[in-house]
């Protein structure tokens, strides 16, 4: 049996004729930059998550560090996120010279812990920065109140939950800024890199605007320091057709995983959680498991793909040594990293994938 953990090309075969005509199309115009077809998908975004403004860009990573130059962070700042993400969520803070303060998890959403954050705020602190990991909104509500009474700006980083929702109300309409990534894996994913941020602050939205095109409104005109962070018109087309689809993949994600629940039962391990009021879109499908590296290793020789997101927190990477992590700094992220694995997920997967997948972990706990 072949397994993939994300199957891109039978998701494109379903829609084939309406991509392949949306690339067409472009492709005759010629307008291969700031085509027609940007404008219009960052209108439908826009409307999709019930924000003001969306501005696209070239990758979710570029959308965290335009958020932060529109929010004037730099040298000496200091901003609050979680040691459990992908390296874009701190390595932006970094490039930008600020300093990432780590807030540990909990242990259930894997997202950061909202009740940690008040006490690592200093006057140095700029923003904060949740992620909503693995498709699970954070826990927003008690967060955006710590936030409001130091006012403190929220970036949403929702790169891997593009659709999810908390208490009715799409995650990046919650924050001063959301970030969103559609790198070809995601939920919502392009062929190829492309991001974007939304915002309902208008002037934030028109600086980051600015920020995207090299800092300038007018050719040649370059009023601040900016990036050349364009999402091509190819990339948008093609983003345009898959967008009315999303729910349907969410949808066929949280199905797959409901199934999974059910053919996991008895087993030694942990299933994900979904926070009261959250509408989790399994971007990841993640377990707890004990003797996790052996599962790995037995799941890769019965050619079952899988994923560890991640093996090492942000506060022990190489990368961030100047920082001064240590060991035991934040306990529950560091448990999380010896525990985590993620299984396939996908709007491909059929009943027979999950039953050959799960009946390999129970063969493996057996």
């Amino acid at each position: 049996m072949k397994l993939q953990m994300v199957d891109v090309v039978g998701q494109y075969r379903h829609i084939k004729r309406e991509v392949d005509d949306a690339i067409r199309s472009v492709l005759d115009s010629g307008m291969f930059i700031q085509g027609k077809e940007v404008g219009e998908f960052e209108c439908e975004v826009a409307g999709y998550l019930g924000v003001k403004s969306a501005v696209a860009c070239a990758s979710g990573t570029d959308a965290l560090q335009i958020a932060m130059m529109a929010l004037g962070i730099g040298p000496g700042d200091e901003v609050i996120t979680t040691p459990f993400t992908f390296v874009a969520t701190a390595e932006t803070i970094g490039i930008l010279g600020a300093k990432p303060v780590y807030v540990d998890i909990d242990p259930r959403t894997f997202n950061i812990d909202p009740a940690l954050i008040e006490a690592a705020i200093t006057p140095r602190t700029r923003a904060i920065i949740p992620v909503h990991l693995y498709g699970q909104p954070a826990d927003m509500d008690p967060l955006l109140a710590v936030a409001r009474s130091r006012s403190v700006p929220v970036i949403e980083d929702a790169a891997q939950a593009m659709g999810a929702s908390c208490n009715g109300r799409k995650v990046c309409s919650l924050g001063t800024v959301g970030c969103i990534s559609f790198f070809p894996s995601k939920n919502l994913g392009c062929f190829g890199d492309g991001g974007m941020v939304v915002t309902n602050d208008a002037a934030l939205a028109e600086s980051m605007r600015v920020i995207a095109a090299h800092g300038s409104r007018v050719r040649y005109y370059h009023e601040v320091l900016g990036l050349n962070s364009r999402l091509d018109t190819l990339q948008a087309a093609i983003l345009r057709v898959k967008l009315p689809h999303l729910e349907e993949y969410n949808c066929a994600r949280r199905k797959a995983a409901s199934r999974y629940n059910e053919l996991l039962t008895g087993l030694p391990v942990t299933v994900p959680f979904v926070a009261p009021g959250a509408d989790h879109i399994f971007h990841q499908y993640t377990l707890r498991v004990p003797k996790r590296d052996g599962l790995a290793a037995f799941l890769r020789e019965k050619g079952i793909p899988h994923g560890i997101y991640y093996p090492v927190p942000l506060h022990l990477q190489k990368a961030f040594a100047m920082s001064g992590g240590k060991k035991g700094d934040f306990p529950v992220t560091e448990r999380a990293t010896e525990e985590v694995i993620s299984l396939p997920i996908h709007t491909e997967l059929t009943d027979e994938h999950l039953k050959f997948i799960t009946g390999s972990v129970r063969e493996f706990y057996a």
